[in-house]
């Protein structure tokens, strides 16, 4: 079954099993992330599939022992597509290792990154995030999305899961095929949307994104979804945009060193690729966004959900949203960004998703692609579907 052109599969069941009821429904798709990644890896950094997923052991025993369950989980999707448990972490850990490559090749100061392409690289997804509370919806509703901006040769491993997985609430992510956390929303009526941030830190091992965006989802309340954000440490930087039913949201700038944190301005909170919280120390000397564009969608996006105040019904809202969402200034980035003919085929860029989660109802909408040419698809599954749905 299909969502456009979006995959949608649902699993049950303990973790191996659940797992590998995954491999076996995604195993194209997880053939073709194998793929591509093989190809952008030996590009980007000259390494063989063997030396990814190498690199990619040592994030096994720091996640079993954060996690025994999603390394069992990890375990069954690599059996049911008929590859290897470090293939499936590889592509887990994909953003930690492109970070390590590439600040491993770059020269600079003060950690700050020689290269503003590779600063980008190194950030490893660009997005552009928002919550909309009651306040500023006009209809009265609590919406929440992003724009999924990321390597344009991913677009055949996307797919829409569902994990039901009691006592845990129910799940509904937007991932890469053969990856068990990113970004979407839960039956306890919580959503995280994320951005990465970039910067150079130590060069200690932390926990994947996946996984601690999992563990995200998987909280039964906002409370303990923050409290999964201030005490774990994640490899890289990343933004955590975390809104809840009761029209509530908090954006968490996690790095391996301190966290920053903003709330909504008037119901509207918009965040993209670059600190808007504070610049870590670590950074601060010689801070620079690697994502420049990043500077310009954030305003972008706020002036065009702005216009939800004027809203009288959900369908009106979501038209709003999905408008404001197809920005085109700064074609061919900006917030709905297409590929770049100019740069190399396995570099190149764009907006891989674009979603649309009705909080206050529990429908979630996607766009398989780039919104600007594309309506929202209903997903046929409802987020309170399930366990700890708020009453």
């Amino acid at each position: 079954m299909t969502a456009g052109t979006i995959p949608i599969i649902e699993i049950s069941g303990p973790p191996a099993e659940r797992g590998r009821q995954y491999g076996e429904a995604a195993r194209e798709r997880i053939g073709a992330a194998l793929t591509y990644y093989e190809e952008a890896f030996g590009e980007s950094s000259g390494l063989t599939w063997d030396q990814v997923t190498a690199r990619a052991e040592r994030w096994l025993e720091p996640v079993r022992d954060y996690a025994p369950d999603l390394v069992e989980e990890m375990g069954g999707i690599a059996e049911g597509a008929g590859v290897g448990l470090l293939d499936i972490l590889a592509l887990n850990a994909r953003g930690e290792i492109i970070y390590d490559q590439t600040f491993s090749r770059m020269r600079g100061s003060e950690g700050t990154p020689g290269d503003v392409a590779e600063a980008k690289e190194a950030a490893a997804d660009g997005c552009t995030s928002f919550a909309v509370l009651g306040e500023a919806s006009g209809d009265g509703h609590v919406y929440c999305g992003q724009n999924w901006d990321w390597r344009a040769g991913t677009a055949d491993t996307l797919l829409m899961l569902r994990i039901v997985q009691p006592p845990r609430p129910t799940l509904i992510m937007q991932v890469e095929a053969g990856q068990i956390g990113r970004q979407g929303a839960s039956s306890a009526g919580v959503a995280l949307n994320a951005n990465g941030l970039g910067g150079r830190f130590d060069d200690a091992i932390g926990l994947p994104q996946t996984v601690i965006r999992r563990r995200v989802l998987d909280s039964e309340s906002i409370s303990a979804a923050v409290d999964v954000l201030c005490r774990t440490r994640g490899h890289i930087a990343s933004n955590a945009l975390l809104t809840c039913r009761e029209g509530f949201a908090i954006d968490l700038e996690t790095t391996p060193g301190a966290h920053g944190w903003l709330y909504p301005d008037d119901g509207l909170l918009v965040h993209g690729n670059h600190y808007q919280a504070t610049v870590p120390v670590q950074l601060a000397a010689g801070y620079r966004p690697g994502s420049s564009d990043s500077l310009i969608r954030v305003p972008r996006a706020e002036a065009g959900l702005r216009q939800l105040r004027g809203a009288t019904a959900p369908d009106q809202s979501r038209k709003l949203i999905h408008q404001a969402m197809s920005d085109h200034l700064g074609h061919p980035e900006g917030l709905c960004t297409h590929p770049d003919p100019r740069q190399p085929e396995v570099k190149r860029w764009m907006t891989l998703l674009s979603s649309c989660v009705d909080l206050t109802t529990g429908d979630y909408y996607v766009t398989p692609g780039t919104p600007c040419d594309r309506e929202y698809q209903h997903l046929p599954w409802n987020l309170y579907d399930g366990p700890h749905a708020p009453r």
